[in-house]
């Protein structure tokens, strides 16, 4: 015995259209939540990688850098975030901010006290860094290996949000 389906019979005016319409919203939402997804994992990269050279440096203008850190913080933040953070992508990520250096970004609050307003810093924070940084992580990863020139990777930057490439027109 099979089960009569739910399905209310309507005249058909117009009702393709609207399904058309409808569709056409969600994968417009999906797209658009998708884009908005990879900018902030974008952003959060950006400073993850300046936490790391800011913890190198203590201070100083230039740091000593250790192989050992990365290790740590990959093993840790593995166990406490799962897949993505390999030694190789915190690197990645470590150069993502030296390549990319923003001169306005404010340190984070140091005191407990302050956790609320730097709980808020954070998130005004990885708003401005969307604002700057509105390619996906997969085109600034392309930017950072293969281009050596500051001048060229600002004009492939540009182009490529300008345009709207894939990380592989962009690679072309």
């Amino acid at each position: 015995m099979t089960k009569k389906e739910n399905k209310i019979s309507i005249p058909d005016n117009n009702y393709s259209s609207l399904i058309k319409d409808i569709s056409s919203i969600l994968e417009t939402a999906r797209r658009t939540s998708a884009r908005a997804v990879n900018t902030i994992l974008t952003a959060t990269y950006w400073e993850v990688g300046r936490r790391i050279v800011e913890y190198e440096q203590h201070g100083a203008e230039r740091a000593v850098y250790g192989k050992n850190l990365l290790l740590n913080l990959s093993s840790d933040l593995t166990k406490n975030f799962g897949r993505g953070f390999s030694v190789d992508n915190l690197e990645l990520m470590r150069l993502f901010f030296l390549t990319f250096p923003i001169k306005q970004i404010s340190g984070t609050v140091s005191r407990k006290s302050d956790l609320q307003k730097s709980e808020s810093k954070s998130r005004n924070l990885l708003v401005d860094l969307t604002i700057r940084f509105q390619l996906p992580w997969s085109h600034y990863v392309m930017l950072i290996r293969r281009v050596k020139s500051n001048e060229a990777r600002s004009f492939y930057e540009t182009e490529a949000l300008r345009s709207g490439w894939s990380v592989r027109q962009l690679d072309r």
